[in-house]
């Protein structure tokens, strides 16, 4: 059953009227009508079925008829990364997302590609994966912030949380062994730009008490594939696959 992302709160038998973009995609590309049923979820108030009230060939509503899935916890686990070109900043928030990253911070370095970040074009992508992938919680999106920022700030704005720094200057490859030893607690994984962090950069990282950093093998990964790989084995090792 194809599911849509709504803005609006959702209740038995209350018409939500769907945006045009919306009702043409399920009245012209889907084909669909007067009475199809399709999932709708707003991030809030669980996955509901909702069925389609048609009012025209431009237009329709979508009224719930029953919640189908309890609304889930939002993910614990903050992404930070630096920003890349377009569709391969595209292809890096849909990943997060399925990968369970409930929060994506674009963090600037002395090596980031591009300064500019898209935060709405970011944010459709993070819909779009919800919608394709079951996710109930849609993860938030933040301003691009300077690496030395964050980290002045890190024990005001998030204290207990420790910051999972993907090295690829680590002695060794594999990133296990830190990881098992790491204290249960909320986590954060670092992935900085296809130039790599600088040796200043990489200083800072290594001298706070809050960062663990890991290897992430022996090959060399482009960013927006080693954002996959260390979200994969965070959360097989330390975070919610276990």
């Amino acid at each position: 059953m194809h599911r849509l992302f709504v803005e609006q709160d959702l209740s038995t038998g209350v018409a939500l009227p769907v945006a045009r973009a919306q009702a043409n995609y399920l009245l012209n590309v889907l084909r669909l009508k007067a009475g199809a049923s399709v999932l709708v979820f707003n991030g809030r108030d669980g996955e509901w079925r909702a069925e389609i009230s048609e009012l025209g060939r431009k237009a329709c509503a979508l009224v719930p008829a029953e919640q189908t899935r309890e609304q889930t916890p939002h993910p614990d686990l903050t992404y930070l990364f630096a920003p890349l070109k377009q569709a391969r900043v595209d292809y890096m928030a849909q990943k997060a997302v399925e990968m369970g990253a409930g929060l994506l911070q674009p963090v600037i370095t002395r090596h980031t590609q591009t300064g500019r970040v898209k935060l709405d074009r970011m944010q459709a992508n993070v819909i779009e994966a919800c919608e394709q992938c079951g996710v109930l919680t849609v993860p938030q999106v933040r301003d691009p912030v300077a690496l030395e920022d964050i980290i002045a700030g890190w024990a005001e704005s998030d204290p207990g949380r420790r910051l999972i720094f993907c090295d690829e200057g680590e002695a060794g490859q594999n990133p296990l062994a830190a990881l098992s030893a790491l204290e249960r607690g909320p986590l954060a994984v670092l992935i900085g730009p296809e130039g790599g962090f600088s040796e200043d950069e990489r200083s800072l990282l290594r001298a706070q008490s809050f960062v663990t950093p890991i290897p992430l093998g022996p090959r060399i990964l482009r960013a927006d594939t080693a954002a996959v790989a260390a979200l994969a084995v965070v959360q097989a090792v330390a975070g919610d696959w276990r």
